[in-house]
């Protein structure tokens, strides 16, 4: 599909969200998909992944994560000092305002008249944290959630109890859990507290584990795996097709 691009500032509670939209150019009305970028916000790669899901028939939108961090239309670098930016905007949001991103994003998809309302969210490193939390807004069916970081340590700032491990039973929607095995930041024994809680909570969910390092769906860097990225981007798209369209 041909895809159009455009750009948003959705309001929320914390201020308002620049917000990066990918979307089929022909009428009618497609499912969604809330794309959550790395802690880097909407570099190259995401941008491009964006497009391959929307030229899927998808509406992709890619929020700005750190909005209230950083003047609208920030793009931090993949080196250090663009890292340890994105790292202290990390751990100075709390999850909350990441929940009232998420129902602002949901609000303003059931608004619009190209969106069928079903959505799925998507995401990598801390945006596959944030997918795998969206999913607790009964309104998102599925998830996609590549090498999310941070949800067993629970090392992201929230009101005790309210870390996305311990609210994982609440989570109603399919997800789909893509790890590297070589990814130093959810090492074995992360991995398996995430899936053993999991299934304790009886969570409908597929799990994939590729000897891949961490982000090895970014198009940048030498931790890059082509033929995995496609494989992944494949499933995702017929994750996505089987739980949105049935629900369109």
């Amino acid at each position: 599909m041909i895809i159009q691009k455009n750009v948003i500032d959705i309001n929320t509670a914390t201020g308002p969200m620049r917000t990066y939209i990918y979307r089929p150019q022909a009428g009618g009305k497609y499912p969604s998909i809330i794309f959550y970028s790395e802690i880097f916000q909407q570099t190259a790669p995401i941008a491009r992944t964006a497009a391959i899901m929307a030229g899927h028939g998808f509406v992709v939108l890619v929020p700005e994560v750190f909005h209230e961090l950083n003047p609208l239309g920030t793009v931090l670098g993949y080196d250090d000092e663009g890292k340890d930016k994105g790292n202290n905007d990390k751990w100075a949001k709390p999850l909350e305002s990441h929940d009232t991103d998420t129902k602002a994003l949901v609000e303003f998809i059931n608004q619009q008249t190209y969106c069928t309302g079903a959505i799925g969210t998507m995401g990598v490193c801390i945006g596959g944290h944030l997918a795998y939390r969206a999913a607790l807004n009964s309104k998102v069916f599925s998830a996609v959630c590549l090498y999310a970081t941070d949800i067993h340590s629970n090392t992201l700032p929230c009101e005790e109890h309210n870390d996305s491990l311990t609210r994982t039973p609440d989570i109603k929607g399919e997800l789909m859990m893509i790890w590297g095995k070589q990814d130093p930041h959810v090492p074995d024994e992360g991995r398996m507290k995430i899936h053993k809680k999991l299934l304790n909570s009886a969570n409908t969910f597929t799990w994939h584990e590729f000897n891949a390092q961490h982000a090895f769906m970014r198009d940048e860097g030498d931790r890059y795996d082509p033929a995995l990225a496609l494989r992944v981007n494949g499933m995702s798209v017929e994750f996505f097709n089987r739980t949105l369209t049935k629900t369109a």
